[in-house]
This record gives structure tokens, sequence and C-alpha cells, in this order.
């Protein structure tokens, strides 16, 4: 009681502020400085070097066919690789969460395997499958279905290395939500999918947008699983990365800066346009949960 007195009693009492390592701005300091270091100079470097072109070669640059392509294929690519794995690694939390089954744990340790395994180690790897000669791709081949060095090879490689993103997310929000909700509904006639659909769903929506984001900024600068399986054929299967280490090869710096601008703005607004749309679904949840309660 008396150390208890003397905590409250010092420095204004309960109304005192309670914080586990003191000293705000020298916190704060080094945030920035830390930030400024590992984010901020290293981008404002990209852009100060691309700032030394003309603005007829930074669009010729950029918008050169070869690159354009390259654009569409790593987004593209990114995009779908990211959405399936919302779909399927959404299915694979919910399995790891919700039952019990032999070689469960050993499930889970290979659900963290792209992330320890090194990228080029993966793509090795996945092209040996999907060859066509792979074990695999000899299966594929005879149905008309080429992976290996096609656009698809890219899309199964960046949904390889997104897969831990979506799980890891949704898998402690799965492991969080209040099952008597689910019961509840059961008991008031709800079928599965009503369940889901009005109850889950709303839920994991958060954390399934942002393992999405995660995924989709991980693929879209992914290198070294991609070019071993992609075949970096010109118009057809070359990404936007490999492109840039092609221009820094040739001591094109100012050119591959440029196109590194144009990765880093599209990255950055569709970052930002997911992040607006989980804030939303976010407080849309909060505000049915309310709703409910009154």
């Amino acid at each position: 009681m008396a150390v208890t007195n003397a905590i409250l009693g010092s420095k204004g009492g309960r109304n005192a502020p309670s914080r586990v390592i003191p000293g705000f701005n020298l916190s704060l300091g080094f945030t920035l400085l830390y930030l400024s270091l590992i984010v901020l100079i290293p981008l404002s470097a990209v852009f100060l070097k691309t700032f030394t072109m003309t603005g007829e070669a930074f669009w010729n640059a950029v918008l050169s066919d070869r690159v354009v392509a390259s654009y569409k294929l790593s987004f593209g690519a990114a995009f779908i690789g990211a959405a399936l794995n919302v779909l399927f690694g959404g299915i694979v939390a919910w399995v790891l969460v919700r039952y019990r089954f032999p070689g469960k744990k050993i499930i889970d340790a290979l659900v963290d395997l792209p992330f320890a395994l090194p990228t080029a180690v993966a793509g090795i790897a996945l092209t040996a499958l999907y060859s066509a000669n792979g074990w695999i791709g000899r299966y594929l081949e005879p149905l008309g279905i080429k992976v290996a060095f096609t656009p698809l090879g890219v899309v199964v490689a960046l949904t390889f290395i997104g897969l831990p993103f979506v799980v890891r997310t949704v898998q402690p929000v799965l492991e969080e939500a209040e099952r008597e909700l689910e019961e509840a509904a059961a008991s008031l006639g709800a079928n599965r999918w009503q369940t889901f659909r009005h109850i889950v769903f709303p839920t994991i929506l958060p954390a399934l947008l942002t393992g999405f984001a995660l995924a989709f900024a991980r693929a879209t600068g992914e290198y070294g699983s991609v070019i071993f399986i992609a075949g970096n054929m010109p118009m057809v299967s070359e990404i936007t990365p490999l492109f840039i280490i092609t221009k820094l090869e040739q001591y094109d710096y100012t050119g591959a800066t440029a196109i590194a601008v144009v990765m880093l703005i599209a990255s950055f607004i569709l970052l930002l346009a997911i992040n607006l749309l989980q804030a939303w679904a976010r407080n849309r949840s909060a505000t049915d949960k309310t709703a409910g309660r009154k």
C-alpha cells in the first residue's frame, strides 16, 4: 500500500502520465533520425537523381514499349498473386486456427518457409517443378498449360512469396475472434454462409486487406524468385525490377532511377488506396458492433 501511494502521489498523482521509456523528445528525435537514414534519404536520392533528367528523356525512359509491358506484368502479376493469397491464405489461416489434426505444427511452420528460403533458391525450385520436365510441369504440358518461362510462372512465384503475409496477418485475428457470436448466430437460425458473411468476414476483413497490401508490396519489388521462372523475354515475361537491373548494368543510372520513381509512385498510390479501404472496413465493423450491442 505504501508503494502504491508513493507512486500515485509522485508527479501529479493519478493524472501523471505513465511511460515505460521516459524522454519523449529524445525518443521522437531518434525515431525521425532512424527513419530518415533508412527510408527518407534513400528515397529522396532516387528522386533527386531523376530530376537531373530532362522531361523528354524522363518520358522516353519510363514510357518505352518494353518498360510499359514490364509495368503491366509486374503490377498485374503482383495483384493477382496477392488476390490469390487473400483467398487461399485465408483458408489456410482458418484451418490452422479452427481445426486440430496430425502434423498441424509442421504445416504451420511450412507457412513461414518463403520468409526463410533465399529467393534465388525459391526461383530455382519453382523452375524445376514447373518446367517441361519438372515434377508438375510434365503433367501440365500435355494439357496445354505452360508455367515456366511465361507470365503464369511469374504469378506462381509471386503467390509463393506472398502467402505468409496473409496467413500471419489473418491468423491472430481469427484466434482472438469471439466464437460466442458465431454460436449465437447459429442458435438464432443463421446458416453457415450467413454466419460467415455477417459475423466472421467483417471481423477478418481489415486483416485480409492488410495481408493483401503486404503481399502486393513485396511482390512488386520481387526479383530473385522471379527471374529464373520468368524466362525474361522482352514484351512477354520481363519484369520491371529486372529492367532496372539491366539499366544499372548498362551504367544508365538516371534511366534506372526514373523507372524506380514510377514504381514508387504507383505502389504508394495503390497502398494508400488499400489503407483507406482498410480504415473504412475497420470503422464499418466497429459501427456494426456498436449497433448490435444497442
